[in-house]
């Protein structure tokens, strides 16, 4: 009877250990029969129950990949975000200092956030990263990393501080969260253009182009405020940043007479107030350019035309097509010497700012 209770207590010990060995991971709902599927992935899995038309099973390293698809191994691979397609990379102003980037998500939801990596090299030994403020830097922080409306939604943002003339790809990554953090998808590319800047004048009654450079206001006669028949025109196209300006100058300060020694002078005035005097009007502005204040007027008002250079005409942004004009007004008065070679030299310039 001893050694019979000494069995019984052997076999009960040993079937305690039994059910530690073999308990499954389960829960209230689902048991999971096994932890694995195996020493390595294998594909079209099946069982007399089911079949998996797919790859499937613990990877150890790498990839299983195909023709048409590559399929990334374990756990972190299937927690990652989306990998963005190419964003839409573009330059649709002529810019020489920037370039538009409007993300393409890849399916991801609005908290996803993105990162931007730049290159003049297909980042071969280039690789640089738009930073928060739309700049380029050579380092990637946390806090470079933003959503979808941060990096300007359907409207996209610009990238600045850009080198003229040169071709940039970019590619854009995407993060999620904990342990989501994608490659980088396909690259897209555009190009920034030189500084430019184009400057042309015509003279005419209306809004041609032409090549006369010269205006004739008739006769003066006393107390009587006589217009230019012509208008002078300006054409100005420039990529500047700010913009640029429109300049006039004279050589004389007025109308002057050789002859007569005398000089009807240039004013700021309503001519219809005054003896006499000679100045210019803005007419026309368009497309980017506006009329500056000192000559921006009305009726008989003009702005002076001397020596000083001044500002006729100014844009405060690039401007593709802008054009203005300009006409010019005189007075004479009873004791006007009389002489037929009163004449001006009038000097326009533009400038851009880059």
């Amino acid at each position: 009877m001893a050694k019979q209770s000494i069995f019984f207590q052997k076999l009960f010990s040993l079937q305690a250990g039994f059910f530690l060995i073999f308990v499954f991971p389960a829960s209230t709902n689902y048991q999971l029969k096994d932890f694995g599927f195996g020493s390595g992935g294998v594909s079209n899995a099946t069982s007399g129950s089911y079949a998996l038309d797919a790859v499937s099973g613990e990877q150890s390293a790498g990839n299983l990949d195909g023709t048409n698809y590559d399929l990334g191994s374990g756990l972190l691979f299937t927690n990652q975000a989306n990998v963005p397609s190419a964003p839409t990379f573009t330059n649709p102003s002529n810019y020489y200092n920037k370039l538009k980037i409007v993300l393409d998500i890849g399916g991801n939801p609005s908290d996803t956030k993105f990162a931007i990596a730049i290159s003049t090299d297909d980042f071969v030994s280039d690789t640089r990263y738009v930073q928060s403020d739309d700049t380029v830097g050579a380092t990637l922080g946390i806090e470079d990393y933003q959503t979808y409306a941060n990096w300007g939604s359907a409207s996209g943002t610009l990238i600045i501080g850009l080198v003229s003339g040169t071709e940039y790809k970019v590619k854009v990554k995407a993060w999620q969260g904990k342990f989501t953090e994608t490659g980088y998808g396909p690259t897209a590319t555009a190009a920034t253009v030189s500084p430019q800047m184009t400057f042309d004048i015509d003279v005419a009654a209306t809004d041609v182009d032409n090549s006369v450079s010269t205006i004739n206001l008739g006769s003066l006669f006393a107390g009587t405020v006589v217009d230019s028949t012509d208008k002078i025109w300006v054409d100005f196209i420039t990529n500047g940043e700010s913009g640029g300006r429109v300049y006039v100058y004279s050589t004389n300060a007025g109308l002057q007479s050789a002859r007569a020694s005398y000089t009807i002078n240039a004013v700021t005035n309503d001519l219809t107030s005054l003896s006499e005097g000679f100045g210019a009007q803005s007419s026309t502005a368009t497309n980017g350019l506006s009329e500056v204040t000192l000559y921006d007027k009305t009726g008989n008002e003009v702005g002076i035309t001397d020596t000083t250079i001044r500002e006729i005409f100014t844009a405060s942004a690039p401007t593709t097509n802008g054009r203005g004009s300009f006409l010019l007004k005189a007075k004479s008065s009873a004791v006007t010497p009389a002489a037929s070679d009163y004449t001006e030299t009038l000097t326009v310039i533009a400038s851009a700012s880059f």
